[in-house]
């Protein structure tokens, strides 16, 4: 049996370090919109991922196409990933990946980290994803000092639009997962510190419904109000939540009208719809051509949806539990065990579990809060997630898990 006992001690001993990169990455906005935060947080994690000693390459992405407020299509420019690879020969290849972007964009009011007497960190994107980010680097660095990381190649993927449904870097994970064993994602673990099993997929989509204007006094009864109609297609949206907890449809914002005196010609909704099985998106579909189907038979009115399911549900099957086994074990081994539950969150682990590629991604820091201005981690998680997925690569790169 290999004492993997100096390695992790040395992980523990980068406990302050870790504290520090959390801290100046979370002090650096990067919403997924603020191209300036983001180039600073490449430039960041180039400095701070060199001393893996591989080479770093960093990977523009095309333009997203959103909706605008008036309703037209528009391109808007998305940050760049970066992509580091070690190994690559080798015929034990690991992928690991998380994101770099944040909810918060360049104007919220949420910027400052503050550590807390109770061992937190409370912060803008500290356990979503930063945690992670420093989770991964400590890991990778303990596995570079064993004698067994020969044995296994590895492949790093950082990207900067997760938070908005991975919209340029999709593609380069599922190109990342060909040849990989599994995937190690470091999205946040849960508030009791266990990791995520299945995941429900998830779904964006906005609904345009045009009207004909007219003066809301002289001609009201000639004009169509787009408002009145997306109100209707919206309380039909909300309806299909009755169908139990497997699908949840949330309308998130809606934009439309004018001066009070017109009616409105243009409304716009924009939803995210979950559910729990891939023949449950199907479903979906169906459901929301026969809402549209009955907006738009309505004279005047024409309703366009645009956007679509961007993250498939994630299966939780016999691959994932031989993972999960592993990873338990080795926090038996640390003395922390570990166990998982289902989420109704999405993430980029979701398509790569879809491609076929067993993953395991919430091996980031505990946190609560996230999504929200009391957005916070456990510290001392930190460097016990960093142990976790040192052991499990050491275990691999050993041959303890029968693979070669």
């Amino acid at each position: 049996m290999a004492d993997y006992a100096p390695i992790l001690a040395w992980i523990d001993a980068q406990q302050p370090r870790m504290e520090s990169l959390v801290s100046r990455w979370a002090g650096i906005n990067s919403g997924s919109g603020n191209i300036a935060g983001l180039d600073r947080m490449v430039q960041e994690l180039t400095d701070a991922f060199a001393v893996l000693r591989q080479p770093i390459t960093r990977v523009p992405l095309p333009p997203r196409q959103v909706i605008k407020a008036d309703g037209r299509m528009a391109a808007e420019p998305l940050g760049a990933a970066l992509s580091i690879k070690a190994r690559p020969q080798r015929p034990l290849q690991v992928l690991l990946g998380i994101h770099f972007d944040t909810v918060y964009p360049a104007v919220s009011e949420f910027q400052l980290v503050q550590r807390s007497a109770r061992q937190t960190l409370h912060g803008p994107g500290v356990a979503d994803a930063k945690g992670g980010l420093a989770v991964m680097l400590i890991a990778l660095e303990a596995l570079e000092q064993s004698p067994y990381a020969v044995n296994i190649g590895w492949e790093i993927l950082l990207n900067p639009d997760e938070e908005i449904g991975s919209p340029g870097s999709a593609p380069l994970f599922l190109d990342a997962a060909r040849g990989k064993i599994i995937a190690l994602l470091f999205e946040p673990a849960l508030p009791d510190g266990s990791l995520v099993g299945a995941r429900k997929g998830s779904g964006n989509f906005v609904f345009v419904v045009r009207g004909k204007a007219a003066h809301a006094g002289r001609d009201f009864h000639t004009g169509r109000s787009a408002i009145v109609t997306l109100s209707e297609l919206v309380l039909a949206l909300h309806k299909l939540n009755d169908r139990g907890p497997d699908i949840t449809v949330n309308v998130g914002r809606i934009e439309g009208g004018g001066a009070l005196n017109i009616v409105p010609d243009l409304a716009i909704a924009r939803v995210n719809i979950r559910c729990r099985l891939p023949e449950q998106q199907e479903q979906i579909y169906r459901e929301l051509d026969a809402i549209i189907r009955q907006a738009d038979a309505v004279e005047g009115i024409t309703v366009e949806l645009h956007g679509g399911f961007h993250a498939p549900p994630r299966i939780f099957d016999d691959a994932h539990t031989l993972w999960f086994n592993r990873a338990a074990q080795c926090s038996m081994e640390l003395g922390a065990p570990i166990t998982w539950h289902d989420s109704g969150g999405a993430c980029d682990g979701n398509r790569l579990s879809a491609a076929g590629l067993p993953t395991i991604d919430t091996l980031g820091p505990v946190g609560t809060g996230i999504h929200s201005f009391a957005e916070q981690i456990t510290l001392p998680s930190l460097a016990e997630r960093a142990k976790l997925t040192a052991l499990l690569l050491l275990k691999l790169a050993h041959g303890e898990f029968g693979i070669s």
